[in-house]
């Protein structure tokens, strides 16, 4: 039976890449939303100063306007088709019932 051998020696780590600024999925005119999230394949941003929530999908973006609610979190059911519903400070608001713009 023989020896181990020693080790190789440890490679130097990489240093650390700076992470690129990601470009927004939404209208650029529309500026930053006041809050956003994603839940499975769908993403929404809403822009509390433009009255504007723009959700993508399936890679498409469409873009509502918000009226005076104030979205804050979003709902989505799983079945037949997919329904959206978001939270607002007048309860829970049906995307359906919003203003395609």
């Amino acid at each position: 039976m023989e020896p181990m051998k020693p080790m190789a020696p440890m490679k130097p780590m990489e240093p650390m890449q700076p992470m690129q600024p990601q470009t927004p999925w939404w209208p650029q005119d529309l500026g930053q939303p006041g809050t956003s999230g994603s839940q499975n394949d769908m993403r929404y941003a809403f822009f509390p100063d433009k009255h504007r929530l723009a959700i993508q999908s399936g890679g498409t973006t469409t873009v509502y306007d918000s009226g005076d609610h104030r979205i804050s979190g979003v709902q989505q059911a799983q079945g037949g088709g997919q329904h959206l519903a978001f939270t607002s400070q007048h309860g829970t608001v049906d995307l359906g019932s919003l203003k395609q713009v």
